[in-house]
């Protein structure tokens, strides 16, 4: 896993690549809307990117989590299948019920059923390498969002020249990030994370959580600024040293948030001392976006390091698998 995450450019480069020379097909109507299906490291991508392009999509871009696709899908829908393994059974069930709409399908995958589908139906499919932990390759299916979001016209053309520069900026900072993200490590070890971001970085904060929960085995938490304004800092009532919160800012966002999370830990820190800024490094949405996800990547594989679990292991989850299939 330390491997996959230290070639995280690598795989960004190779992705670009992959969807610069992707063959998709144009929409027989009209596109109104886009929704992403995908789970766990298949479907952050979508939850990451129906954010980044809330300024720049001319339709609603969002992301489903679950068995089941809404009433509003129909001809008139991009339903990008999100599926690394190309077998999540959550995923295929939206697909099957996409085809049942008529919906403009585009699947992003290494293999499995969806390829198999997307063979059988027709329907556009970007493939991508396969054997890898699916949360080790989000380089790979986020970057093809972006693509076949562009392709369609749903989002301007500068994305590809953003993905170019997230890829030197991690180049140039990955000393830096493991720096760090070392010393970030040292401050959650024996902790309970609380991680906050604000508006339209929720997709952030969450593969952070998910990193440290499948690669640290530890459980932790997270919410939104302003949201959790509204409730949630109303909890923060006892002393608890063993919390450690992490807020990721950047210089850009909206003053009201800024000014809200001097206000938040002024109360915070009436009941842990353990809070930290993380701030964003780039020029642009995308580049902030990749590097807080490589700097979370490495905070999560330092930690687990620290605890000394295995890394790669995620048996509890394969087992939940091979239990469901005999039902």
């Amino acid at each position: 896993m330390k491997t996959l995450v230290e070639n995280f450019s690598k795989q960004l480069t190779e992705a670009i690549a992959i969807g610069s020379n992707a063959k998709l097909s144009a929409a027989e109507h009209a596109i109104c809307n886009v929704l992403v299906c995908g789970l766990g490291g298949s479907g952050i991508g979508g939850s990451i990117v129906s954010e980044l392009v809330i300024g720049n999509a001319n339709v609603p871009v969002n992301v489903s989590k679950g068995y089941f696709i809404p009433a509003y899908v129909n001809e008139n829908t991009l339903v990008i299948i999100s599926s690394y393994s190309g077998n999540t059974e959550e995923t295929l069930n939206c697909m099957k019920l996409a085809l049942a709409k008529n919906a403009k399908i585009a699947a992003v995958t290494s293999g499995g059923k969806v390829l198999e589908t997307a063979k059988e139906k027709g329907f556009d499919c970007i493939v991508v390498p396969g054997g890898m932990p699916p949360r080790s390759c989000l380089g790979y299916s986020l970057t093809q969002l972006f693509f076949i979001l562009g392709f369609h016209k749903i989002i301007t053309n500068n994305y590809k020249a953003e993905l170019e520069a997230a890829v030197k900026l991690l180049d140039s900072e990955e000393i830096n990030i493991v720096a760090e993200a070392t010393i970030i490590a040292e401050k959650l070890k024996d902790k309970t994370p609380v991680i906050y971001a604000t508006t339209y970085n929720e997709g952030i904060a969450i593969r952070f959580r998910q990193q440290l929960n499948e690669n640290a085995k530890i459980l932790c938490w997270h919410q939104v600024i302003p949201e959790m304004n509204h409730n949630e800092l109303v909890g923060w009532t006892q002393k608890n040293d063993n919390l450690s919160v992490l807020i990721f800012l950047d210089k850009n966002d909206y003053s009201r948030n800024l000014a809200r999370v001097d206000i938040n830990k002024e109360v915070i820190k009436k009941y842990t001392e353990n809070i930290r800024e993380v701030w964003s490094k780039g020029n642009s949405t995308i580049e902030k976006a990749i590097y807080f996800i490589h700097l979370g990547d490495w905070i999560s594989i330092i930690l687990g390091e620290m605890r000394g679990v295995d890394l790669m292991e995620v048996n509890v989850i394969n087992a939940l698998k091979s239990k469901l299939s005999e039902i």
